[in-house]
């Protein structure tokens, strides 16, 4: 499940090449709730929807990044999340939850 953090990583990238002004991933909040951009929009290689406190980002190839910002910037994510990045992969990649627990513990 490291592509997980590989793929936000890349969203990150992408991101901040479409929005020169995004400092940060989790800025996309505040941007969006000023209305400098819009709730959902493309980026590159990814389109991306705003949902509640996060986001949701999918490639090209169809593989999604979900993820969710804490209060102070940094990305949430749980088994959910990892589960429907490994669904979506274009070698889908289905896994047992204790799997993904050991893998969210080595995040």
């Amino acid at each position: 499940m490291l592509g997980y953090v590989d793929a936000l990583n890349a969203v990150d990238e992408a991101m901040g090449a479409a929005i020169p002004s995004l400092e940060r991933l989790a800025a996309v909040l505040g941007l969006v709730h000023s209305r400098r951009i819009g709730r959902s929009g493309q980026a590159g290689a990814y389109s991306y929807t705003v949902h509640g406190a996060g986001c949701r980002f999918v490639s090209d190839n169809g593989t999604e990044v979900d993820v969710d910002f804490a209060a102070d910037g940094s990305e949430v994510f749980d088994l959910w999340r990892l589960r429907r990045y490994g669904l979506s992969l274009p070698e889908p990649l289905d896994v047992t939850d204790q799997d993904l627990r050991t893998a969210v513990r080595s995040l």
